[in-house]
């Protein structure tokens, strides 16, 4: 399926080649996410966190207010209260940074658009339908994930798909179709299979195996591997524990043409992704000099 030829990502001010893969770092403004809770709770220490991955070779900071996993309610208010002020700030400090925002609300995201994120990260697959219009209004790019038949923070259970992969496509180029005729431009939309959403691990295997059919479509692909329960359960490891697991399915991911890697280790990815587009020889090698002196 190639309906497109990959070409330019738009992120806010900048604009991306193809050959030139993008790290998302990940700064959770929450008490009680799955990986090192309560890491980035505190303002003060999710900017430190900011100054640390950026150092690292994040091209983009993901900030989000809401876990994925079930737990205790956080509304709107709350989600908003968290986020958009960080972003104001972040965009005062960084102002070259790309900043995007982990929210499946449009009211969030139109907050955080009002103070200075570049892209609306949806992991929940269009739960609600305002999204891209919020993302056309202020020229936002917008993430079109596949997390199957779930809504927002809940856990799948007994989930089957007669194709994982065509399941995904289907979804995702829907959404990226719908996107389009809401006024979002093309060359800012991106689509993430979204592993373990509405998945087992054998779905989200699959889908790394197969993520080239995905890439083929043309629209840029996002992965969101870091520690994820599919890197655990193959390896029956806890989450402290997944990075090798991470590191393998990322060179994969890279491999097959993923463009953005959402990750909690910066340093780790960024390295891996740049080792792979040398592979590719999409990226010269930092110092060649083996050989020839």
């Amino acid at each position: 399926m190639t309906d497109r030829v990959q070409g330019v990502l738009r992120l806010g001010k900048h604009a991306f080649p193809p050959e030139r893969p993008l790290v998302m770092g990940i700064v959770n403004r929450t008490p009680d996410s799955f990986y090192r809770p309560g890491l980035t709770w505190d303002e003060s220490a999710a900017m430190e966190r900011v100054a640390e991955i950026v150092s690292d070779g994040a091209d983009i900071v993901d900030v989000g207010g809401v876990p994925a996993a079930p737990g205790a309610e956080v509304d709107t208010a709350e989600e908003i209260r968290r986020t958009a002020g960080f972003i104001a700030a972040l965009r005062d400090r960084y102002p070259d940074v790309v900043i995007s925002v982990d929210t499946w609300r449009h009211e969030a995201a139109r907050a955080a658009c009002e103070a200075g994120a570049d892209l609306i990260n949806d992991s929940w697959g269009g739960f609600d339908e305002d999204l891209a219009d919020v993302a056309a209004e202020f020229s936002a790019a917008l993430v079109c994930a596949h997390a199957g038949q779930q809504s927002p923070r809940t856990r799948p259970f007994r989930v089957w798909y007669p194709d994982v992969l065509a399941d995904v496509l289907a979804r995702t180029l829907r959404l990226a179709d719908l996107a389009v005729r809401a006024g979002v431009d093309p060359a800012r939309i991106i689509i993430d299979p979204a592993h373990d959403f509405g998945k087992n691990t054998w779905h989200s295997l699959e889908i790394t195996r197969r993520l080239a059919e995905m890439t083929a479509t043309g629209w840029p692909v996002l992965v969101s591997l870091s520690n994820k329960d599919f890197v655990g359960e193959s390896l029956d490891l806890p989450p402290l524990e997944r990075l090798p697991g991470t590191l393998a399915a990322t060179a994969i991911s890279a491999w097959h043409g993923a463009r953005i890697f959402r990750v909690h280790q910066v340093r780790e990815s960024r390295q891996v992704v740049d080792m792979v587009a040398a592979i590719k020889g999409d990226r010269p090698p930092a110092r060649a000099v083996r050989g020839l002196a």
